[in-house]
């Protein structure tokens, strides 16, 4: 088969199953924080999908789920820059499609998806030699989000490492630029949070995937010839982690630049496997089925991780919680007569997405009242979650 049709047919049943890990999915407090209250790319970008779609969990995801499906085509195309072999290729695309980062950021609402496909569209127009198209795109970043400095300063250090001087002043003044309209909050004593760093690498790669990454930035840093790619995944790395020696720091601002080396760490993999003899590749062998199996494993628990429930005695201690409830109970709330009620906390916020406003005479509390309150239990696969009470006001 084609390889490019066995592409396509990827892209299709990985769309077709986002949108149903979005249908599963409630908005968050921070997602409808980012709908209701902020003022940024990312806000008028789901107000114009849920203008267009209607305002449910599939349209306010979907810009996201097409990020993603566009920057699987890109590495497509990147890939073919740093591996020769079309399998090589297709077993960059599998692996990027199957990073936990990865999947999350297709399904939240979040800027790196969009930080994903605009590194890899920068990277591509620059392998092309489309000189004028990304010093055009490089400026119209910084409107889009303020993780972009980290990307301008991995270019910058590439364009030193070249001798490019144009470009190394180009992406330097518009760190600079960055950095001045977002600023970069350091505060209180340092602490130390290069741990929680590491271990939310480790997350969003896989823990045996996140030290392959390590080794293959090592080994090229020590013996290979350094490509931009490789400046800014190292450079956004070693970032991060000068950063958290202060302060705990948001992942998703390096994440995005991290997880573009794929293509890199396949090469690396591929190059090591077919220099040994046959006899002496069973350790290769055991690396790949057991990162596979545990990628394909997490994998499949994005899309049935309701089970999970069925084996926590603390619902609220599961992952995807603060992603759930909140749908399920505006529909039992609509089917109970009310469109109109008091939370008195976040959750306030997340039930008016879905048409739920607030109300000075019906609350809704964790505990009850009085014997009058009328119970709401959200249950999924038959396992209770969480349980509310309604309760009308004495005026």
């Amino acid at each position: 088969m084609n390889l490019r049709l066995i592409i396509a047919l990827l892209i299709v049943v990985d769309f077709l199953l986002l949108l149903y890990g979005a249908s599963t999915l409630s908005i968050s407090y921070d997602e409808a924080v980012i709908y209701y209250d902020q003022h940024n790319f990312l806000h008028y970008l789901v107000k114009l999908s849920t203008a267009l779609f209607g305002q449910n969990d599939i349209a306010l995801r979907l810009p996201f789920m097409l990020f993603h499906a566009a920057s699987i085509v890109l590495l497509w195309h990147v890939s073919h820059f740093f591996l020769k072999k079309p399998s090589d290729r297709l077993l960059s695309v599998v692996t990027f499609m199957l990073l936990p980062g990865v999947v999350s950021s297709a399904l939240l609402v979040n800027s790196a998806s969009i930080a994903i496909f605009l590194t890899l569209l920068f990277v591509w127009l620059y392998m092309q030699g489309y000189r004028l198209a990304y010093m055009l795109l490089l400026p119209l970043l910084l409107f889009v989000d303020n993780s972009f400095m980290v990307l301008y300063l991995g270019v910058f250090s590439f364009a030193v490492y070249r001798h490019d001087r144009i470009l190394a002043l180009y992406t330097g003044t518009l760190f600079l630029l960055a950095l001045g309209i977002y600023g970069f909050p350091m505060h209180g004593k340092p602490r130390g949070y290069i741990m929680d760093t590491l271990v939310s690498y480790s997350l969003i790669f896989s823990p045996l995937v996140f030290l392959y990454f390590f080794y293959t930035l090592y080994r090229i840093l020590m013996k290979e010839e350094k490509n931009i790619v490789w400046f800014i995944s190292f450079i956004a790395l070693l970032f991060s982690i000068l950063i958290s020696y202060r302060q705990r720091i948001l992942i998703d601002d390096f994440a995005p630049y991290v997880v573009v080396s794929v293509p890199l760490m396949v090469r690396m993999f591929m190059t090591s496997y077919r220099v040994r003899l046959p006899e002496l590749r069973r350790g290769h062998k055991a690396l790949f089925i057991t990162v596979f199996t545990i990628l394909f494993a997490n994998f499949l628990l994005t899309y049935t991780y309701k089970y999970l429930y069925l084996f926590t005695d603390k619902p609220s201690r599961h992952f995807a919680y603060k992603y759930n409830i909140a749908k399920e109970l505006a529909q039992q709330l609509r089917e109970m007569g009310i469109t109109e009620i008091t939370t008195g906390n976040k959750l306030q916020k997340r039930l008016r997405f879905y048409g739920i406003l607030p109300s000075a005479e019906v609350t809704l509390r964790s505990k009850p009242l009085s014997s009058t309150d009328s119970e709401v239990t959200i249950s999924y696969i038959n396992r209770p979650i969480k349980t509310y009470y309604v309760s009308k006001v004495n005026n």
